[in-house]
């Protein structure tokens, strides 16, 4: 990659956003194409750092150590809506915690005194958790201070994408007909962002593949509470009857988040596939594609590391 390169980047989700920021500091001319900006499943994420269900292990873990490192510089900012919190994950069965969370600021086991009823483990740590919406405005906010443009555009194919060099594909699931990839599926989640009723620290429950999830997030005056993982499903429609029982499990283990307001539901189609493909594509005609897509719900977690690989292999090729 030249200085002042035109670069394509399809896609405006945290993926998307982040490769953008990463190429346009690198001196490219970045250009966004995105039906959506920004992205509807980045927007519904949580979010939490953390490298859950994803493969291939040896590169989610490089990736999400370096996502973890940009994300502690940017808490030291408040603006960039990304914070520094406390809190536990717990679970219904001993089990040993996963190796990521050991390494993370105040690891400790928790006591049993401090574990909801039910619970039979858990363990505390810090860890960043990101307010997607201040935070993906923050992004393109920085894009456009280095130049990057952004325009609203659905793409029939990656060959409309213009006629630059450099196509960098971050399209997430709509990877699944650009590509196309017949192995990327979607996995819907919901979350219901409620007021919040004087939380401070997060609250996860290790729920391995169940697709009823637990988890609450404070992010000032409201609370993000999950949610649910429902694998191939794609529907971006609102489930009341998940809501409900959303709000049930979060308010069981906080009796506090019963009295909460509900604000907005938010809806999104995590996509995912066997392993996140990170790799350059040489097409027939000549043009370079670099694929950035099938993070799961890891998205935000190996978003910086996938983006400086990426900017690693449009240097390479």
């Amino acid at each position: 990659m030249t200085a002042g390169e035109r670069v394509v980047v399809v896609g405006a989700g945290v993926a998307g956003l982040t490769t953008a920021v990463v190429l346009a500091e690198a001196g490219a001319s970045v250009h966004v194409i995105a039906e959506q900006v920004p992205g509807v499943t980045s927007l519904a994420a949580g979010a939490m750092w953390g490298p859950y269900l994803v493969e291939p292990k040896d590169k989610v873990d490089q990736w999400g150590q370096r996502s973890l490192e940009i994300f502690r510089e940017l808490a030291e900012d408040p603006s960039t809506g990304v914070r520094l919190t406390s809190g536990i994950e717990a679970s219904r069965t001993a089990e040993a915690p996963p190796d990521w969370a050991i390494t993370l600021p105040g690891f400790r086991p928790c006591k049993q005194t401090e574990l909801p009823a039910g619970f039979t483990a858990g363990y505390r740590f810090t860890v960043p958790l990101i307010d997607m919406p201040t935070y993906l405005d923050y992004l393109l906010c920085r894009l456009d201070a280095v130049g990057g443009t952004v325009e609203r555009r659905r793409l029939p194919s990656l060959a409309d994408a213009d006629m630059a060099p450099v196509i960098v594909n971050c399209a997430g699931l709509g990877a699944k007909d650009l590509v196309p990839d017949p192995d990327l599926r979607p996995i819907r989640g919901q979350h219901v962002v409620v007021t919040n009723p004087g939380l401070t620290e997060f609250f996860s429950e290790d729920t391995g593949l169940s697709p009823d999830l637990l988890c609450f997030y404070p992010h000032g005056d409201t609370v993000v509470l999950g949610g649910t993982a429902v694998d191939g499903e794609g529907d971006l429609a609102s489930d009341d009857s998940a809501a409900a029982d959303i709000l049930a499990r979060c308010a069981k283990v906080e009796p506090r988040l019963a009295e909460a307001r509900v604000l907005e539901h938010r809806i999104g189609a995590r996509p995912t596939r066997a392993t996140v493909r990170v790799e350059a594509d040489r097409q027939e005609d000549g043009r370079l594609v670099v694929h950035n897509y099938g993070h799961g719900g890891a998205g935000v977690t190996l978003s910086w590391g996938c983006a400086e690989e990426t900017g690693e292999l449009l240097n390479a090729s």
